[in-house]
């Protein structure tokens, strides 16, 4: 383990499994972590520890652990790993704790989050998050697939952030189009996510079905037109094709996992189907491009939430 000196003191906002997977790795390098969760994580983060149950390695960290948002001030880099439901009014709640040389990275689902805690009054970076993880009970990390990181663009505080996470041992990519990388994301997102928590499916499953893979190519084609009539540049994403080969490839690198929305609704709680297929409906329709199936999923899931 690594002393604790010359590293920046680091601050989890919204300590669900994206949070304790990345907060937990930079804590057991030897980075000093508050993590902000709820009671039940607090208290098994208190009483033993936080495990991490990797594909690697399982082992037990040592973390400081808040349910009071308070606990971020005075950080150094904050990761803000909250559900987007909840990025506008944590943002607001926090922008008055942050010193202003405070680095806030958004590890996000969705595109716009970075726009949202900027309106909040705090300048953030935005972050693409690939880890496939779950909390199968409060302080239990569950790793089954991935875990990097792309930030961007490249400057000194994206440099910073990249080497503190390869510090740690996770791969961050720096790249000059991340809002690209975004949306790239967001087509694996629109395209697994809901398929995955309707269908109670592993990805590996879909990735499986001929069926379903009707079903992801369709998705996929939705969001790439909606992303040419946004003017996106999507990286290695320059075709249909690429896009179907892009999101089967994620689903055959994360085969075990189920999508986070899926988890969410397992456990009755609100999705962030807002941010993904039902924000392709959303922009579709301001841009006069039809995402017919990307709303069905949208709709199911809002539905499944008992919600409409």
């Amino acid at each position: 383990m690594n002393s604790s000196e010359n590293w920046p003191r680091i601050a989890v906002v919204g300590a669900g499994a994206v949070g304790g997977y990345f907060g937990g790795m930079l804590a057991r390098a030897g980075a000093p972590i508050v993590m902000i969760g709820r009671a039940a994580f607090v208290e098994a983060v208190r009483n033993s520890g936080l495990l991490l149950d990797t594909l690697q390695f399982k082992e037990t960290v040592r973390v400081e652990a808040s349910t009071e948002l308070e606990a971020a001030s005075g950080a150094d880099v904050i990761l803000f790993c909250v559900k987007t439901t909840d990025t506008e009014s944590t943002a607001r709640a926090l922008a008055p704790l942050l010193s202003s040389s405070a680095t806030l990275v958004s590890l996000q689902n969705g595109v716009d989050n970075a726009e949202k805690l900027r309106a909040a009054g705090i300048d953030a970076l935005s972050a693409v998050v690939y880890v496939a993880a779950s909390v199968p009970e409060p302080a239990h990390i569950k790793h089954v697939g991935r875990g990097d990181l792309v930030v961007g663009p490249r400057n000194a505080r994206t440099e910073q952030f990249a080497a503190l996470f390869e510090r740690a041992g996770i791969a961050c990519r720096i790249s000059d189009n991340i809002d690209g990388e975004l949306w790239t994301k967001l087509i694996w997102n629109c395209a697994l996510n809901a398929i995955s928590a309707l269908g109670r499916a592993k990805y590996g499953q879909i990735a499986a079905s001929e069926d379903a893979r009707k079903v992801v190519e369709t998705v996929v084609n939705e969001v790439l037109a909606v992303a040419a009539a946004a003017r996106i540049q999507l990286p290695g994403v320059e075709t249909p094709q690429a896009g179907l080969a892009g999101a089967l490839k994620i689903a055959t690198q994360m085969s075990s996992a189920i999508s986070s929305t899926g988890q969410d609704l397992r456990r009755g709680k609100r999705t962030e189907i807002d941010s993904l297929n039902g924000y392709i409906s959303r922009r579709g329709a301001e841009l006069g491009v039809p995402t017919p199936v990307n709303h069905v999923l949208y709709t199911l899931v809002k539905l499944a939430e008992g919600r409409t």
